[in-house]
């Protein structure tokens, strides 16, 4: 297939970059070229910003694609941008959405791609919401092509993943489990939750495309494997070879105090707080024998092991932990007072 993908060099993307070239597909990527030496060899690039529409034709000329894959539309212009300049050249338009486009909590934890969307938490996942439908309108009354795909928490090598870090990523929480410090955990950490594997994922989105039974549906794609929130991070404190402190906050105390410049109302209340069960039935009718291999302790065990043997991938937050260590303190100064 003759594939190209906007975007392609983040955390998603890369692996499906990395099989489809592996594969032998006339792969293309547009992006700005600022991870260059990431892309295999094989891959054609298109070094142009996707907003600049005359960059993005000249770079194109007259190449029509069997798939365009856009992983970096975040707002409903975007996407109608993406029509314009795709119509008739594509005979397939799959977009990256998002699960935390359901609704949460659901009227059930098993969420499947007939469950609501809505998120009042987070303007992100409203702006996916918005995309979604202005797609599925363009297919309706004028067949465009599309295939939605919902992704949910998906991690590679370079970051290990968590549901509260700072704006520096997540290396300050294993750098507190490394220097026995309390780590926070949303609620009571029994709330389930799914970790999937880049790698794994992109098998899933492979095999929808070119797919016709993809054409007009949204699909899931995850591990099968839900683990609570301790589990999780318990098995990063066994990469780590240590037992880590968790401590334990309401998700609604962490929204309303969320350290400056990291908003944690939707990425909590509007995510990750929900126990919530993905169920890929629908994604593994279209892509007969897709299953999720990759284990969590396996997975974050690469992470860590990676991680710690690449410096630069090591920054730290100081405000961060500054944050995490008040946090506690509150916490640990209003028990004191309410048992007085």
């Amino acid at each position: 297939m003759k594939i190209l993908m906007i975007g392609g060099t983040g955390t998603i993307s890369s692996a499906i970059t990395r099989q489809l070239a592996a594969d032998g597909h006339e792969l293309w990527l547009l992006n700005r070229g600022t991870r260059k030496q990431k892309v295999p060899g094989s891959v054609k690039q298109v070094i142009a910003d996707i907003d600049d529409t005359e960059s993005v034709l000249a770079g194109l000329g007259g190449e029509t694609f069997d798939a365009v894959c856009e992983f970096i539309g975040f707002v409903p212009e975007q996407v109608e941008r993406d029509i314009r300049l795709f119509r008739g050249r594509t005979q397939q338009y799959v977009y990256i959405s998002s699960a935390s486009a359901y609704a949460k909590p659901a009227r059930s934890p098993y969420i499947t791609e007939g469950t609501a969307l809505a998120n009042p938490h987070w303007q992100y996942s409203r702006n996916k919401i918005a995309c979604e439908e202005l797609l599925m309108k363009e297919y309706r009354e004028n067949g465009f092509p599309v295939t939605i795909v919902r992704p949910s928490h998906t991690y590679c090598e370079r970051s290990v993943p968590v549901s509260i870090h700072g704006m520096k990523g997540s290396w300050q929480v294993l750098k507190r489990m490394l220097d026995g410090k309390p780590v926070l955990v949303h609620g009571d950490g029994s709330s389930l939750w799914t970790m999937t594997w880049n790698e794994d994922f992109a098998c899933g989105f492979i095999g929808l495309l070119g797919n016709p039974k993809a054409i007009g549906e949204a699909f899931q794609i995850m591990s099968d494997e839900q683990l609570t929130w301790d589990q999780i991070y318990e098995s990063i404190g066994q990469a780590l070879n240590i037992t880590p402190q968790l401590y334990h906050v309401a998700s609604d105390f962490l929204s309303a105090v969320s350290p400056a410049g990291y908003e944690l109302e939707g990425n909590l209340n509007g995510d990750k707080a929900a126990t919530v069960i993905f169920d890929c039935t629908k994604l593994k009718r279209a892509v007969p024998g897709y299953q999720a291999t990759t284990r969590f302790d396996e997975g974050v065990r690469r992470c860590v092991d990676y991680i710690l043997a690449h410096p630069e991938l090591q920054v730290e937050d100081p405000e961060f932990d500054q944050w995490c260590d008040k946090v506690i303190e509150v916490q640990e100064q209003a028990k004191k007072i309410m048992s007085e």
